[in-house]
């Protein structure tokens, strides 16, 4: 299948700490999975394609890895992780349905287009974030526009949580961003978007636009085209 244009395929970054946050969070899917499959229903309307983030199911086994085997190797873990994601991906693929005709996508960089409406993806391989991943799938289905869902509502000048000057971001460059996050992923580091996947978004001339996932009226507002609370990174 050939590369759709830009403008029929929106790439989300959804974050596992939203999904499973503690343990699979079935209302939230539920919730989520109505309004993607509500905005899909009519001839024309965009496809989707999803990359699930590794959420408490990744932090669960990864924590068990370090118990059993305090000297495991990073690599090893980011395999569990990687594992996490695709659990978690495999969940939402199936609250789907029909609407989700191709197989799970574990590698962004082979796929060439979305047989049906929605496509599903999960974490890649060792040293690459699914922020990451996102970015390499919008770069292989030809998308402009990745919407990163995660627990934070904007993004801010520094951390909130340690912070409290810090102030939130309507509109940033991709430099103004990377000046916060660094230019080096460090597994765990706390940053809104990965600083690798940063990179090659703005190499792209993508736009990347943050919002806290689980106002799912927020989310909808973003989708329809109306205002909504959240940080584009773009330029």
């Amino acid at each position: 299948m050939d590369k759709a244009s830009s403008t029929d395929i929106i790439v989300i970054s959804l974050g596992g700490s939203i999904v499973v946050p503690n343990e699979v969070d079935t209302g939230f899917v539920r919730r989520f999975v109505s309004v993607v499959l509500a905005r899909i229903a009519t001839p024309g309307s965009p496809r989707i394609a999803l990359v699930i983030g590794g959420g408490a199911t990744a932090r669960s086994y990864q924590a068990a890895a370090r118990r059993i085997a305090p000297e495991v190797e990073s690599a090893v873990l980011d395999e569990v992780g990687i594992a996490a994601t695709r659990v978690n991906a495999a969940i939402v693929q199936a609250a789907f349905g029909n609407a989700c005709r191709d197989p799970l996508v574990t590698d962004p960089t082979a796929v060439t287009g979305i047989t049906g409406s929605v496509l599903v993806a999960g974490g890649w391989k060792p040293g690459f974030s699914t922020d990451n991943v996102a970015v390499h799938l919008a770069e292989s289905l030809g998308a402009n526009r990745l919407l990163n869902l995660s627990n934070i509502n904007r993004i801010y000048t520094a951390d909130p949580s340690e912070d409290p000057m810090a102030k939130p971001i309507d509109r940033m460059s991709w430099e103004d961003l990377l000046t916060i996050t660094g230019t080096e992923w460090v597994p765990g580091k706390n940053t809104p978007f990965d600083p690798v996947a940063a990179r090659r978004a703005s190499q792209l001339d993508m736009t990347v636009i943050t919002v806290d996932g689980r106002d799912l009226a927020n989310f909808e507002a973003l989708l329809d085209g109306k205002p909504f609370v959240g940080t584009t990174v773009s330029g």
